[in-house]
């Protein structure tokens, strides 16, 4: 069964960017992923922590890439630039990694915000630049991605 991570936590790294994972996400991990999981640099300025068995599907569809191609291999370099495998302690606190924190911008505060497969680790203020602040805008989207393309439902089944 998928585990469905979700939410939104604002949590404070330590003094040795130490970050504790929230409970409710710490809960819906994958049982075979354990305390085991990967932290990588985001397409934005944010990091992304997968449990380890959704990471393994990403890692293996990367892998895949043919090596001789250049335009693969600047791909594979960038994406796994920085990738650091963390682990769970004993009350749920992974380290993250200076240089990382430096990439997100992440000082004081941070925000997890749970997406399904993965959860994305931002600094407050960057989050917010990077959502969608016209609700029309967001509507339109969600009707875009959202509307399955043989039309609205008919009358239901008798």
């Amino acid at each position: 069964m998928n585990q469905l991570l979700s939410g939104e936590y604002e949590c404070k790294p330590d003094l040795k960017g130490r970050l504790v994972l929230p409970a409710k996400v710490k809960a819906n991990l994958p049982e075979a992923s354990g305390n085991q999981l990967v932290l990588v640099r985001g397409f934005e300025p944010c990091l992304v922590l997968y449990p380890r068995a959704a990471w393994r599907v990403i890692h293996e569809k990367v892998m895949a890439l043919d090596e001789f191609n250049e335009e693969y291999r600047q791909f594979q370099r960038n994406f796994f630039r920085g990738m650091t495998e963390v682990e769970l302690d004993s009350i749920g606190r992974f380290m993250l990694p200076r240089t990382m924190l430096r990439y997100a911008g992440i000082e004081r505060e941070a925000i997890i915000v749970g997406l399904g497969n993965r959860c994305e680790i931002w600094d407050p203020t960057r989050y917010d630049d990077f959502l969608i602040k016209d609700q029309q805008s967001f509507s339109k989207l969600a009707q875009k991605f959202l509307t399955t393309e043989t039309g609205p439902p008919g009358p239901p089944a008798a």
